[in-house]
């Protein structure tokens, strides 16, 4: 799945062990923890450490509100233009979003994938991405992956923007600005990832009921080693999922800005998630976080980690793993009755 802030990067506590290796090339620190307001009792010094952490100008999420503020200013057509419908605003903003896409996905796949510029250092899974495999459309993963995010998930994201930008301009979504409202400006803006992580976990997790799984999310799970073009690589309804989150902005007043930041955080954080990597390594001292531990856990077991460094629902529900061995041995046993219940459940309607 892909959409998630990974910011967070684990929040590895310093001084913890490490996965063995021949589990994982490459982790960190181990065990992962989430962010501390998923963590009770609530340590509030903790938490404000954390969130100054996660929008400071070296995290991904700083970069991605940044690239919302410069789209908003110089990207999107005026909202007179988007009061009506039109093939021509419409396909800018299409055209904008496949660029975007094609830039980050395409960038960092070239980076550590076609010209091996960090080789191994810091990857989760040293495997190559798959190729000759039916597995996958034109049997060959990566391919597969450019196909449905290039073409279903910039379509889907692209429309979603569209609809949001009409209702701004038409009164159907309340429009504020920073100017006339700081306070709510900058609250809506700070709970945008909560929100999404929150919309993440529940739409997510249905995925893996019955049905949906086997008819849509069981297309992305076929990336169990994931690459930057694998964050987008879903069925389509998959996409319409992910992307509509942002019809909240139906209910709250909020500006474009916040929009556009929300659906950034599936159109870029997807791929920068999924990249299977820890960090890119610009010099020995500057590293930037881009892969998501947690959720590449969830690739590789499917029953666990459903959701966000910045939800607790997994360990609410008992489907965290923390990357240790002691979390494989507790989601084998968490799918054993999982599987066991099924079983049940069949030999019953036979019955």
């Amino acid at each position: 799945m892909t959409g998630v802030d990974a910011t967070a990067g684990g929040m590895a506590a310093p001084g913890k062990r490490r996965a063995p290796r021949n589990t994982w090339h490459f982790t960190p620190t181990l065990p992962i923890t989430q962010a501390p307001y998923c963590e009770w009792p609530l340590k509030p010094g903790k938490c404000l450490v954390y969130l100054l952490k996660s929008w400071s100008p070296l995290a991904e999420r700083f970069f991605i509100l940044l690239a919302a503020i410069a789209i908003w200013h110089w990207f999107v057509p005026s909202l007179e233009r988007t009061a009506t419908f039109r093939f021509d605003w419409m396909f800018e903003i299409w055209l904008r979003n496949f660029i975007l896409v094609l830039t980050i996905a395409g960038g960092l796949h070239l980076w550590f994938f076609t010209f091996a510029g960090q080789g191994d250092e810091m990857r989760y899974d040293k495997r190559p991405l798959a190729r000759d495999s039916r597995v996958f459309h034109f049997g060959n993963q990566v391919w597969d992956n450019m196909f449905w995010t290039l073409g279903s998930s910039v379509l889907v994201g692209t429309l979603f923007e569209c609809l949001m930008l009409w209702a701004y301009a038409n009164g159907y979504a309340v429009l504020i600005t920073f100017t006339e409202n700081p306070g709510l400006f900058i609250g809506v803006l700070l709970l945008i990832p909560v929100w999404s992580g929150f919309h993440f976990y529940w739409f997510h997790r249905a995925l893996h009921i019955g049905p949906l799984y086997r008819h849509v999310h069981s297309w992305h799970h076929k990336n169990v080693n994931t690459g930057p073009w694998s964050g987008h690589a879903m069925h389509p309804v998959e996409h319409i999922g992910l992307y509509s989150d942002a019809l909240i902005y139906f209910l709250v007043a909020s500006h474009p800005i916040h929009m556009i930041f929300n659906l950034l955080l599936h159109t870029i954080a997807g791929p920068t998630s999924h990249c299977g990597y820890e960090k890119l390594k610009l010099s020995s001292r500057v590293q930037v976080q881009l892969g998501d531990f947690m959720h590449q856990l969830h690739h590789k077991y499917i029953h666990c980690n459903y959701g966000t460094y910045e939800t607790p629902w997994d360990k609410i529900f008992g489907s965290f793993h923390d990357g240790t061995p002691e979390g494989d041995r507790h989601i084998h046993e968490r799918r054993r009755r999982i599987l066991a219940r099924k079983s049940e459940r069949r030999v019953g309607n036979a019955a």
